[in-house]
């Protein structure tokens, strides 16, 4: 499962927005129109209260009371970027153990009893994160903090399924990386760009060998070394009040023994890309596709001011129609897409990513020659301070619509908090984001873009 951030959630909401409008017939007479009053740009997106129990854990409640639904995430500031060096897959395939029981739910019955309840369950891993989540009627959720704080405080992790999971982990590999193209041609970019047992150039589900190394002391002690409640962050939003959260948090999170949190380090990058080249060809593609990355600043590593800035810059660059990359390559009749994306609410080294599929009968020369060309022009000329305006009006205008979801708000506060980043990172994005400048925007693309120290370029072609 994909994990929804801040950005990618505010994205989808904003591509809603700006779609135009539907044609529809004038009435007879139309009621007077109602205009809400603007919203402020300071106003929080969630406003989210906060606490942390004696034991560390930080509880998260962003009230909602549209519905009589509530949304329980617990994540573990912990994901594939921890697993030990040999031994990537340790944090997705505990993942998979950690519904196998606990002390006071038997294995497998933790997801009966959501489905019997009438709620959905289930579990992500990311390369910064592992989430564990449930959605159910409201008056069900101290149901759901109890089971949760159980297997948190001790999960069985049983030696007898170990190797029926870990089948269930490798067929999972071959389904969505070893069966798919594009799957695999993702991977090889990855390992090519970043090295094959750096925290960005493995995969996050594991190399197949080393999934298959994994041994039942591996997971124990990953949970033993992250799984601290000081690790933690308890999210929950929905028709739920402050007093009995603070309560029920209390009663089912608050006997979890405290452990030291342990301290986050994640390794620099190489000082270059192992392999800057990559063609791979592959009997099931029929299409031609090119990537591009190039190491950037991140919300938590380098100069992390750049992030927003960066996030407009990539939007300006290949954010669609009107974007430079769609103008010079989709619209003059040359890519069938273009586009361009920032990732950069990580812990660490961040990434610039552009993308493009050539119209049949166009050379890859021709394609890289243009986006080198585009590039180059966003670079010494910079953004005007049209494109940066539009770039943030884009980005932000669907924000209100991104809280309509039971689940943006978990996810979005989650993921950021769980990375390190303050509770405003979420709360203050559209004022943040509203304050960057066209002068940040080109200074961004220069840094980044300029003379890039790291960075890969890769085509998947047709055999």
């Amino acid at each position: 499962m994909t994990l929804l951030t801040r950005r990618t959630a505010l994205k989808g909401a904003a591509a809603t927005t700006l779609a135009p409008p539907l044609l529809v017939q004038p009435a007879l007479a139309q009621p007077a129109l109602v205009t809400a009053p603007p919203r402020r740009p300071d106003q929080p997106l969630f406003g989210a209260v906060s606490w942390t129990l004696a034991n560390g854990l930080r509880v998260v409640l962003a009230e909602n009371r549209r519905a009589p639904v509530a949304a329980h995430y617990l994540y573990v500031s912990a994901g594939a970027g921890e697993d030990p060096a040999g031994k990537s897959g340790v944090a997705h395939f505990l993942e998979h153990m950690m519904f196998k029981g606990s002390p006071h739910i038997p294995s497998g019955a933790f997801s009966r009893t959501v489905a019997r309840e009438g709620g959905q369950d289930n579990a992500f891993t990311s390369r910064d994160v592992t989430a564990y989540f449930q959605i159910v009627e409201a008056s069900r959720l101290p149901l759901m903090m109890r089971m949760e704080a159980d297997r948190l405080a001790a999960p069985l992790i049983p030696e007898g399924e170990t190797e029926s999971e870990r089948n269930v982990v490798l067929e999972e590999r071959r389904q969505r990386t070893d069966a798919v193209p594009r799957g695999r041609f993702r991977e090889a970019f990855d390992a090519a760009m970043w090295g094959p047992q750096h925290w960005r150039g493995r995969p996050l589900i594991g190399w197949e060998d080393e999934i298959r190394a994994i041994t039942r002391q591996d997971m124990v002690d990953f949970h033993a070394a992250h799984y601290a409640p000081a690790n933690c962050t308890l999210i929950v939003a929905g028709d739920v009040r402050e007093a009995d959260l603070r309560r029920w948090s209390e009663e089912f999170y608050g006997p979890v023994p405290a452990r030291p949190k342990p301290a986050r380090s994640r390794a620099a990058p190489l000082a270059a890309a192992p392999e800057p080249r990559l063609i791979t060809r592959d009997r099931a593609v029929r299409e031609a596709s090119f990537l591009q990355a190039f190491a950037a600043p991140s919300a938590t590593w380098g100069e992390t001011s750049k992030s927003d800035p960066l996030e407009v810059m990539a939007h300006v660059l290949g954010g669609g129609p009107g974007s430079r990359l769609h103008r010079a390559l989709v619209e003059a009749g040359h890519a069938v897409n273009a586009s361009a994306g920032y990732d950069g609410d990580v812990v660490g080294v961040g990434a610039l990513f552009v993308a493009a599929t050539p119209r049949p009968g166009v050379s890859q020369e021709r394609i890289e020659e243009i986006i080198r060309a585009t590039i180059a022009e966003l670079v010494q000329s910079g953004a005007t301070e049209a494109e940066t305006r539009r770039a943030i009006r884009q980005q932000t205008a669907g924000a209100l619509l991104a809280l309509d979801g039971l689940g943006a708000a978990p996810r979005m506060l989650g993921g950021a908090l769980a990375i390190g980043l303050p509770i405003e990172a979420v709360e203050q994005w559209p004022a943040r984001m509203a304050a960057v400048t066209e002068a940040q925007v080109n200074a961004a693309a220069r840094a980044v873009l300029a003379s890039p120290a790291i960075a890969t370029s890769a085509w998947l072609l047709p055999e």
